[in-house]
């Protein structure tokens, strides 16, 4: 068990690019950690890492042996959870990656009823709307909406969420209240900007079944949504806010909902709001534990019957 623990301390020092940081995730010292690799280096008669107080870097034979190791830390634990799921007890830590404000004002409502369910469960919860690396990152599962989906992994839609495009009461008493969208090009808007790809979140409409995204002129754009609802209330212009960010806004009159009619004063159609879909991801099929899939199924559960809808 030594040597084992020797190992993890090993990868995870190369993972997070320091013996610090690697022993910061596994909860020794980075003395503990660096003593752990020095046996690790004298059991195997070689030097793995080249190290200095600044630096540190794989040798030709740690890289080959860390090619060789690093996918054992990951089986031990599908092991340890096939017999805890073969004794019908779900527990051990669950690391969950999810987007910012879905993580802040939905997700983090949802957990503490979770572990009730399953005490022997600890949960680790992660909000961020930066790309992720599943594996580097020790992440068993991310709820991202469908922009941020990682390549290559599996995925299965949970909610499908509503858009609201908002402005305060005093904006709109200064530029007007637009009833199509695309006036919205006459108006300052305030978009996300997506932290994977660098691009500004479209905004889509719906008519006639077909999707087109209005002409709109960013006057601020920010990687954090619920920063946006603060510019939305200050009277900076228009946000686009999924429904758990901007509802409770509204019922306190802080923010008026836009384009929410099918038919303007003038009876033109307007176009939907078109929504926001989430998505839980995992690495592979190998990777749906026992305390991942009863996470999931109560992730579909307890989310609210009007976003269930496909």
């Amino acid at each position: 068990m030594d040597t084992l623990r020797s190992i993890e301390t090993f990868v995870r020092a190369v993972e997070h690019g320091s013996i610090a940081a690697g022993a910061r995730q596994i909860g020794i010292t980075a003395a503990a950690a660096s003593q752990n690799i020095q046996r690790l280096e004298t059991t195997l008669g070689i030097r793995l890492l080249s190290r200095s107080t600044r630096s540190m870097a794989l040798t030709d034979a740690g890289q080959l042996y860390y090619n060789a190791v690093k996918d054992i830390l990951r089986d031990l634990e599908l092991a340890k959870s096939s017999i805890t799921e073969f004794q019908g007890e779900p527990q051990g830590r669950l690391r969950i990656a999810c987007s910012a404000a879905f993580g802040r004002n939905v997700i983090a409502d949802m957990i503490p009823p979770f572990m009730r369910r399953y005490p022997r469960i600890s949960v680790e919860l992660i909000t961020t709307d930066n790309p992720i690396d599943h594996i580097t990152e020790n992440i068993d599962i991310s709820i991202r909406f469908k922009q941020q989906l990682e390549p290559g992994m599996i995925a299965r839609h949970i909610a499908r969420v509503p858009i609201l495009f908002c402005a305060s009461p005093d904006y709109l008493a200064r530029a007007g209240r637009p009833t199509q969208p695309e006036e919205l090009s006459h108006h300052a808007c305030l978009t996300f900007r997506v932290p994977a790809s660098g691009r500004m979140l479209g905004w889509g409409f719906l008519r006639d079944g077909l999707r087109f995204e209005p002409d709109i002129t960013p006057t601020v754009n920010s990687n954090d949504i619920d920063a946006l609802a603060r510019l939305a209330v200050g009277g900076a212009g228009i946000a686009r806010l999924g429904a758990f960010v901007a509802q409770p806004l509204i019922d306190s009159g802080q923010l008026e909902a836009l384009f929410t009619g099918h038919a303007t004063s003038e009876g033109a159609v307007t176009a939907d709001i078109e929504p926001l879909d989430f998505y839980v991801s995992y690495q592979d099929k190998h990777a749906m534990t026992h305390k991942l899939r009863v996470f999931v199924d109560y992730l579909v559960e307890v989310m609210p019957e009007e976003w269930k809808m496909a």
